[in-house]
This record gives structure tokens, C-alpha cells and sequence, in this order.
């Protein structure tokens, strides 16, 4: 087991999910909602903080009321799994800034993106951008998102 994880407690995973819910709360009302002190409250999140378990704390945008709609996950294979292809395809993907996830997988492809547009037309634009900042890409495979059913950023507590 994680040494981080085998030192919460009950109130430290009640402030985690306070916290997930509304990180902009004060911290007097996380720990009113937890039943700690001010002072309390805000040292063990301060504790949660410094050891990386609150990695950061960031606003949630609404995507479609930004005009971006378009969701799209795409799959990639390559035959090139070398440092340098890696290094290049790492910074191909951070360059674009559409790409709001990208995951290493085990299977049968090698790497997922997320891809959040505006319309396919934006989408096609930013497969060109990354289909020439990538070199030696065996597949791309694109599926577009009808609808999306359940999205959260809470982790779950692990049992």
C-alpha cells in the first residue's frame, strides 16, 4: 500500500471529497462540512498539498459554452517505440493544445488522445497538425463522442 494513502484518515478522505466537489470553498466551510476547526481544517489540507495528494486546484470550463463542442478520442499505433519517436510524439502532443488527455496504453493501440473541438472541420485541422509533428504513425482512428453520459474529475476513494 502507498505510504500516503496508509496515512488518511476518515476526515482527511471527507476533505478530499469536499474538495472535489468545490475546491474554490473557504476553508472554514470544508471544515464546517467535516467538523473540524479553521486551523485544523487547513493544515490538513495543507498536509494533503505538500505531499502531492491535492496535486493543484483549477476551474472546471463548460466546453460547449465555449463553442467547443466536438469530443474526440483517438486511437494511434506505431511501429516505433524508441526514445526518440517517444520524445518526438511527447512534444507533437504538447503542442497542441486541443489534446486534453493523452494516455500510454497496453493492448492493441499504443496511445489514446482526447480531443476537444469545435466541429470535425477544427478536428481535421488538428489531425494535420499532429500527423506532421509525428513522424512514422501507423494508425489513426478517430471516434466522435454523440453524447457524454457521466464525466468527473472526483477520484474515488480506493477499498
Amino acid at each position: 500500500m502507498n505510504s500516503d494513502l496508509a496515512q488518511l484518515d476518515s476526515i482527511d478522505w471527507a476533505i478530499l471529497r469536499v474538495v472535489q466537489d468545490d475546491a474554490s470553498l473557504p476553508v472554514h466551510e470544508v471544515g464546517e462540512r467535516v467538523g473540524l476547526s479553521s486551523n485544523a481544517c487547513w493544515r490538513r489540507i495543507k498536509r494533503l498539498e505538500d505531499s502531492g495528494i491535492i496535486a493543484r486546484r483549477v476551474a472546471l470550463l463548460n466546453a460547449a459554452k465555449l463553442g467547443l463542442a466536438t469530443t474526440v478520442f483517438v486511437s494511434i499505433r506505431t511501429q516505433r517505440h524508441d526514445p526518440a519517436w517517444l520524445e518526438a510524439f511527447s512534444k507533437g502532443v504538447a503542442g497542441i493544445e486541443e489534446i486534453s488527455e493523452c494516455h500510454r496504453m497496453a493492448g492493441d493501440v499504443d496511445y489514446l488522445l482526447k480531443i476537444v473541438v469545435r466541429d470535425i472541420a477544427h478536428y481535421d485541422r488538428i489531425y494535420r497538425k499532429l500527423i506532421a509533428a509525428v513522424p512514422d504513425i501507423a494508425d489513426v482512428s478517430s471516434s466522435f463522442s454523440m453524447e457524454q453520459m457521466k464525466a468527473t474529475t472526483a477520484l474515488p476513494r480506493p477499498v
